[in-house]
């Protein structure tokens, strides 16, 4: 049976703090498996860069609406829930120092039980690269070692690493995860990201695909990678988004292999109201599960 996930906070009206107390104890009361929350740090008005995720090439979002900070707003969520998964959906790791993202992934995976998996990708705005000062090229090479930096500072006690954009040595970084390990989930649709994902990633978050055939396709070729790799592919946590989604796409994506339909949605602004619409959006997808 797919489990069901939500991407609906930490932006516009699911900023309000109000509006994530209500939905994510309405989630996790719905049946809910996992909480999404994705990242930009800047926006720009007039943005060049291609948005991989849509027909014509534009994000919808406004720039101007509030986004917070994906592992802040995973914070609140997890103090109005308790048995619920918190996900980034996706963290712009490249865009951050590695050192102190894995102190506060592992901060709030210890605080919540172990709840938390981290989603990680490279992005596609290069406005926001430049605002950050940190280059757009190389960032694929540059997620792979951020990721292999944190995972070192989360297993070992006395941490060293020497690689081409992050180094240290003999350091202490505590607390540490849950496990000694926070599950890596990559996003991004392409074949690079997969490839990504078979060599050496935890799972894969495909985003806004366009229907379930083209996440069984996705999928399948990320078994495919998965083999020449040498890895098992059903240690993998595949999850998935579609652009409209119907409830009997999920057992259709249950056979194909997903472990996880994710559905995406902005809550309203009224806190009564988002609790409501919860339990709307819920009803039909958990009816169709049982």
């Amino acid at each position: 049976m797919i489990r069901l996930g939500l991407h609906g906070l930490g932006i516009a009206a699911g900023a309000q703090r109000t509006v994530i107390d209500a939905v994510a104890a309405a989630a996790e009361r719905s049946g809910f498996a996992t909480l999404w929350v994705g990242e930009h740090v800047v926006m720009v008005d007039d943005v060049e860069s291609h948005y991989p995720y849509s027909d014509d090439g534009k994000i919808a979002i406004s720039p101007q609406v509030d986004w917070l900070d994906p592992l802040i707003a995973l914070s609140f969520a997890a103090a109005a829930t308790n048995r619920i998964g918190l996900a980034t959906g996706v963290l712009l790791l490249p865009e951050r120092n590695p050192v102190i993202t894995a102190k506060q992934a592992a901060s709030l995976d210890r605080l919540t039980g172990g709840r938390l998996s981290l989603g990680v990708g490279v992005g596609w705005s290069r406005e926001e690269y430049d605002a950050l000062g940190v280059p757009f090229e190389g960032r694929g090479r540059r997620l792979a070692e951020y990721v292999a930096a944190m995972r070192t500072v989360w297993r070992d006690d006395v941490a060293s690493f020497d690689g081409e954009f992050v180094s240290f040595d003999r350091i202490r970084v505590n607390p540490k995860p849950r496990g000694r390990s926070i599950p890596i989930v990559l996003g991004g649709n392409s074949d690079a990201a997969l490839r990504h994902v078979a060599q050496w990633g935890d799972g894969w978050y495909g985003f806004n695909l366009a229907d379930v055939e083209e996440a069984a396709s996705r999928a399948a070729t990320l078994r495919s990678l998965c083999r020449e790799a040498g890895r098992d592919p059903t240690e993998l946590r595949l999850a998935v988004s579609l652009q409209d989604p119907v409830p009997a796409d999920a057992v259709r994506l249950a056979d194909a292999g997903i472990d996880e339909l994710v559905l995406l949605g902005g809550p309203p602004a009224d806190p009564i109201a988002a609790e409501a619409w919860i339990a709307d959006l819920a009803g039909p997808w958990m009816r169709v599960r049982t």
